[in-house]
């Protein structure tokens, strides 16, 4: 995609791109409207008694005669769920790769068993989820005016009034928010959040962003550089409004930081850059956006790119722009980012 392309892109299609970072998904709007499965009788994990009702993000009020059984969700919100036991049936969003694999923000689901509605950008099939009768979609959001994620904006409407909707928001706070959010939804949906395995999940994130907080306080000398790689531009993420990278820069990272001007076209998420000016920022570490609609590190063929001094000395690791938002699921993102901080030579 070209610098023009790009300067033109609509604010949901900055975020489409990455949320902070890539233009991937934009890339690969063009998928098939494969589905599977599922239908009217879906259920949740959850008993299906009543009533319930959970006030989102958005300030609203979601309230129904019992705990919904048919839910739909953004993929990323439904492998979050699935952690804490309550199993979505029908999602939307980058849930299958191209050789029919488990993407990466599918989590630990078994997508062969999933009602699929839509598997890039503006793809969401509608027919298909009248039939499915939803009792209610939930997704995240990108913005302050509580924006679906991956809810197309020509189909918007038609969903609405389908089902009611809820929204968790990955828009301008740190990490920790949207999990203890995601948390409270889980509960309201019937998981049980004092079982061993949810408590002790959070008890090892804690412990990893403690560990996190001390290498950074150690080696305050090494600098961390996100970013994302599309075919014809790299992408630096700033800190601000990525949930991840706020959360790191409050533990004490020392991140590379584009400034206010060089993100604007971005959306304030990112700067974008020509390959040949790759190297604009020096860096010890680079974190990597690891979903599928980017292009990942091995396959970066780019001689700048190569000759960065953190690839040379191999200390590139994986970055989820946005990640699961189960305890279970974060806690190595920090643990990743503690051992190469820990690890990390000074090359910047």
């Amino acid at each position: 995609m070209s610098n023009a392309r790009a300067t033109h892109l609509t604010r949901r299609g900055i975020l489409a791109a990455g949320g902070a970072l890539g233009l991937g998904a934009v890339l690969a709007a063009c998928g098939d409207e494969d589905t599977n499965g599922g239908g009217s009788d879906a259920k949740a994990s959850a008993k299906a008694s009543g009533p319930w009702s959970f006030k989102d993000d958005r300030g609203e009020t979601v309230k129904l005669d019992r705990i919904p059984a048919n839910i739909v969700a953004f993929v990323g919100v439904a492998a979050a769920l699935h952690d804490y036991g309550i199993e979505v049936k029908g999602v939307f969003g980058p849930t299958r790769t191209k050789d029919g694999k488990a993407d990466v923000q599918a989590g630990d689901m078994d997508v062969s068993k999933l009602t699929l509605f839509g598997n890039v950008w503006d793809q969401f099939n509608v027919e298909q989820y009248a039939a499915f009768q939803p009792d209610v979609l939930i997704s995240t959001t990108f913005d302050s005016a509580g924006t679906l994620w991956y809810v197309p904006e020509a189909s918007k409407d038609k969903i609405a009034k389908l089902a009611p909707s809820a929204a968790v928001s990955v828009y301008d706070r740190q990490l920790t928010a949207p999990l203890q959010r995601m948390w409270e939804l889980a509960e309201s949906l019937g998981a049980d959040m004092k079982a061993d395995k949810a408590v002790k999940a959070k008890q090892e994130f804690e412990a990893a962003a403690e560990r996190l907080r001390e290498a950074a306080k150690s080696r305050p000398e090494i600098k961390v550089l996100a970013g994302s790689a599309s075919q014809e531009i790299f992408y630096v993420s700033g800190t601000n409004l990525s949930i991840d990278l706020e959360y790191f820069k409050a533990l004490g990272v020392n991140f590379v930081e584009p400034p206010e001007k060089a993100k604007a076209e971005g959306g304030g998420w990112f700067e974008s850059l020509s390959w040949e000016n790759v190297d604009k920022y020096p860096a010890d570490i680079i974190m990597m956006d690891d979903r599928s609609s980017t292009i990942q590190p091995a396959d970066i063929t780019e001689g700048t790119w190569k000759k960065l001094p953190a690839v040379k000395a191999g200390q590139v690791i994986a970055r989820s722009p946005e990640p699961i938002l189960s305890y279970a699921k974060c806690t190595p993102l920090l643990t990743t980012l503690a051992e190469a901080i820990e690890k990390a030579k000074k090359v910047g």
